[in-house]
């Protein structure tokens, strides 16, 4: 356990010193922005690309593998659901906290995380859970908050949702590198190389960005924050285990990686959704604040118990 800390405690700090850059404002609101936009739309794409391009889209894909990850995570999704509505909130602010409940940070910080620690093998699965992530949850959380305002669904909302997806670089990364690969495209040196170079600062940018956005995030209502980050922490990893292991197992390796993936922080891209559509933007905020404090722990937890089974040959 103290070796798996010692792993991730570098992750952590990077996030702190982002933290500590942006809090004493000798980091800006606006180079935060910048670079964010620059981890988002070239390192991390860059990262994706390389890796998506130098994989067989038909030895990745794996439906079970995605169905046992959608399942788990719809489970959570639900309880989150059925307790905010509980609590009598609206439904817009309840598919926001089943969005904080089970989409964690994968993009940002499990990639080099989990990549680094749990090998390289970890990425094509993460990459599939990333896009059940963007394409079901992602859109879901538009339906229901356009939805519920609207009373039905309409050809807007299909656009908005279109819209985001074809826009977002992850996604476009992925299937064009799954693209460059099943069409058995040589990747020119200079090429490899560039993407390389440019892959590599989606780390340190991703984490250290991370850190500063946590500066801006509020305290608020820790209540609701605590119970959506024990969701996020303990029962999104808790329902993968389960389903994964017992339910349908899976291959050790891709569990592992599933599990490890679904004990991650909740995502920081879901306070831009909440911020958009002015939707309980202060209870992401602390729910993001709170989990990736926790996880420094949690996820330390986890790892030390999955990373026992040996990555695929």
């Amino acid at each position: 356990m103290i070796e798996v800390f010692l792993k991730t405690l570098p992750f952590f700090l990077l996030i702190g010193v982002g933290y500590v850059a942006a809090a004493t404002r000798f980091f800006t609101d606006a180079a935060s922005a910048a670079l964010t936009k620059f981890v988002f739309y070239f390192a991390l794409s860059a990262m994706l690309f390389r890796f998506s391009s130098n994989l067989d889209f038909g030895e990745v894909f794996d439906a079970r593998f995605m169905g046992v990850y959608l399942w788990g995570t719809g489970l959570v999704y639900l309880v989150a659901t059925a307790a905010a509505l509980w609590r009598r909130v609206p439904m817009a602010e309840a598919a926001v906290e089943a969005q904080c409940a089970v989409i964690g940070n994968i993009g940002f910080l499990g990639i080099p995380m989990l990549a680094l620690l749990l090998g390289d093998a970890a990425v094509g699965y993460i990459m599939m859970m990333l896009a059940v992530d963007l394409l079901i949850f992602g859109s879901l959380i538009v339906i229901l908050i356009t939805g519920s305002r609207d009373g039905r669904m309409s050809l807007r909302i299909l656009r908005t949702i279109g819209k985001g997806l074809v826009t977002n670089p992850m996604l476009v990364s992925i299937f064009l590198g799954f693209f460059w690969s099943a069409a058995s495209l040589p990747i020119p040196a200079p090429m490899n190389e560039f993407m390389t170079i440019l892959g590599n600062a989606a780390t340190p940018g991703a984490l250290f960005a991370i850190g500063a956005s946590l500066a801006s995030k509020s305290a608020e209502r820790l209540s609701v924050a605590g119970w959506l980050s024990f969701c996020k922490l303990v029962l999104h990893p808790v329902a993968i285990a389960v389903s994964a292991l017992f339910i349908w197992p899976l291959d050790p390796y891709a569990a592992s990686v599933m599990i490890a993936s679904a004990a991650l922080p909740t995502a920081g891209n879901i306070y831009m959704i909440a911020q958009f559509y002015g939707v309980a933007p202060q209870r992401v905020s602390a729910t993001i604040l709170v989990s990736t404090a926790v996880s420094i722990l949690t996820v330390s937890l986890v790892i030390a118990w999955v990373a026992v089974a040996p990555p695929p040959l």
